[in-house]
């Protein structure tokens, strides 16, 4: 039976790659209902997919039956915002639009991979706001990131309390408020005037206003950082879980996410381990979910594939890059 949760994603390019890994790993770990993904650009090759006999209530949506009780929506997105300061808002869309009856919303960017049960997500998020913790965690309460926070926002009516030393990544999260996801639009919009615009992210390489500090920027992680600032200004509970979460750590893996480029799809597993870099845990994931209910990549280069990432595991046994 369908779930009341729902599951988003955007996406523009070849991360349609990812998108149908995420939505296989989704499939195979329980999830049943409705997976909304906004996009630019054009549909891929693999959306050759049977149509719902009820299509999803947004201007240009197509609605595909995956399987008879799990849905793919795809949602063309008209912003200038780049799409990695586009998630409350894309979120807070489609709880009013297309799924007004929701409890649960889960955002997941399309370079994850889900490998816990989804019936623990389900649960994770009753105990507050669900994140996973980033490899540039944690910072400190008197960090100049996390006062520089403070002294923005204090200017603006926002109060941030200090909560603990985790900082948070933005490829995840799942709520059962839509408060939460307007404090964190609230949170963006006041930012945006501090990075020059929210068509504006580090991830681009795109240069911000106050890119002058570098690394140090108080915004340099754009969304992410908002992400964090809004966590010290809401007052319900937030459930975080560690670095392990991510694969950023050893651990009880849960979503595996492919940080920095090239992304799994692109990544040359025996020419990177030349360079002394084995396969990622993220890497293995990813080929393990790309062809399930859906297919997107040919069968032979999955196999391919997969052999060339057990002779890049073997030599990244002996050779590997050591800490720079």
């Amino acid at each position: 039976m369908p779930d009341q949760s729902i599951v988003c994603t955007l996406f523009e390019g070849h991360y349609h790659f990812g998108v149908a890994a995420l939505v296989n790993s989704l499939h195979k770990q329980g999830f049943r209902g409705d997976v909304y993904a906004g996009y630019r650009g054009l549909l891929p090759k693999w959306t050759d997919l049977p149509a719902c006999n009820e299509q999803v209530n947004w201007k240009g949506g197509q609605s595909f039956q995956v399987t008879s009780d799990f849905r793919l929506h795809f949602l063309p997105i008209e912003t200038n915002y780049h799409f990695t300061n586009f998630k409350p808002d894309f979120m807070l869309l489609i709880w009013s639009i297309v799924a007004e009856n929701t409890n649960q919303i889960f955002y997941f960017d399309p370079d994850i991979v889900l490998v816990a049960p989804w019936e623990f997500l389900r649960e994770w998020v009753t105990c507050g706001v669900a994140l996973c913790e980033d490899v540039n965690s944690p910072l400190s309460e008197n960090h100049p990131r996390r006062v520089a926070w403070r002294r923005y926002f204090s200017n603006n009516e926002i109060t941030l309390k200090f909560r603990n030393a985790i900082y948070v990544n933005g490829g995840f999260i799942g709520v059962e408020s839509k408060g939460f996801l307007q404090l964190w639009q609230k949170i963006q919009n006041l930012m945006a005037f501090k990075i020059g615009g929210l068509n504006r992210s580090s991830l681009t390489g795109e240069s911000l206003l106050e890119s002058n500090q570098g690394p140090f920027a108080p915004f340099g992680k754009t969304d992410q950082d908002a992400l964090n600032a809004t966590i010290e200004a809401w007052e319900g509970n937030v459930s975080f879980m560690g670095k392990e979460a991510m694969a950023f750590s050893a651990g009880t893996l849960m979503m595996p996410h492919a940080l920095g480029q090239p992304k799994p799809w692109h990544w040359q597993p025996f020419i990177q381990s030349i360079h002394g870099l084995p396969p990622r845990q993220v890497d293995r994931a990813y080929w393990n979910a790309v062809n399930g209910v859906i297919k997107s990549q040919p069968y032979y280069r999955v196999f391919i594939k997969k052999i060339t990432l057990n002779i890049a595991a073997f030599i990244g046994r002996f050779y590997r890059r050591g800490p720079l």
